[in-house]
């Protein structure tokens, strides 16, 4: 494996960690609340249940710090740092619901959260595999670089504008794809939105737009998009 390959071949076995880790602790999970008995359950010593984002954070620095001192020709070392980092970073963001509430809502519909960062970090993980990188940033050494970095910039901000309109996936996803953002930052919000707070009046034709939007298209996508991740990370309640 050659070191021109390095930072590719990390960033694949950070996201092999990441996928299957993901799977096979959803497939653990999903046994303990079917209370399966030949499964092992909830690691509980002396009655504290010891949620799996403990041991994700513990393996993710492991997985920093390996990396940051494997010496550079150590590329097997370095690869299995990302991996390790992989294996934590999904760990973690499988209770990233718990963290931001914290409290257990791991199951409930504030739980789907959950889902939503993992399949997140897998998506903008996947593109940079494909090639794409964040505001392009590799072509800030190319000539013209003035005005690639106006262009950087003008989608930085596109992309800001997505993300207080509510649009999470395109704001994050648009940093890596170009057009994404501006077709995020030019379409109504979303009810609920900073944007919608700030910029639409209550009762204003533009809050009723985004209200028939929401509930004609967004609604219905937003159901096939819950029933797809229940069907791999298992059923959340519904109140």
């Amino acid at each position: 494996m050659s070191t021109l390959h390095l930072p590719q071949s990390r960033l694949l076995f950070f996201f092999l960690g990441l996928v299957v880790t993901f799977v096979l602790i959803r497939i653990s999970v999903r046994l303990i609340r079917a209370r399966v008995r030949w499964w092992p359950g909830n690691i509980t010593p002396g009655g504290t249940h010891i949620h799996h984002v403990v041991f994700g954070t513990v393996f993710m620095l492991l997985g920093g710090v390996l990396g940051l001192a494997a010496p550079d020709p150590e590329h097997g070392l370095r690869v299995s740092a990302a991996a390790l980092m992989g294996v934590g970073a999904a760990l973690v963001l499988d209770e990233f619901a718990l963290i931001l509430h914290l409290r257990d809502v791991y199951w409930s519909k504030d739980g789907r959260l959950s889902v939503d960062a993992v399949f997140l970090a897998i998506g903008l993980t996947g593109l940079l595999l494909l090639g794409a990188r964040p505001l392009g940033y590799d072509e800030l050494y190319d000539e013209g670089v003035g005005l690639r970095l106006v262009v950087i910039l003008v989608n930085l901000a596109f992309a800001i504008v997505a993300l207080l309109k509510g649009k999470v996936w395109t704001g994050l996803l648009g940093l890596l794809v170009p057009v994404l953002p501006e077709i995020g930052a030019l379409r109504l919000a979303r009810p609920g939105s900073p944007w919608a707070r700030w910029r639409y009046t209550e009762g204003s034709r533009k809050l009723r737009r985004a209200y028939r939007r929401e509930a004609r298209i967004r609604q219905p996508l937003i159901r096939v998009k819950i029933r797809f991740q229940e069907f791999i990370s298992g059923r959340h309640d519904e109140d």
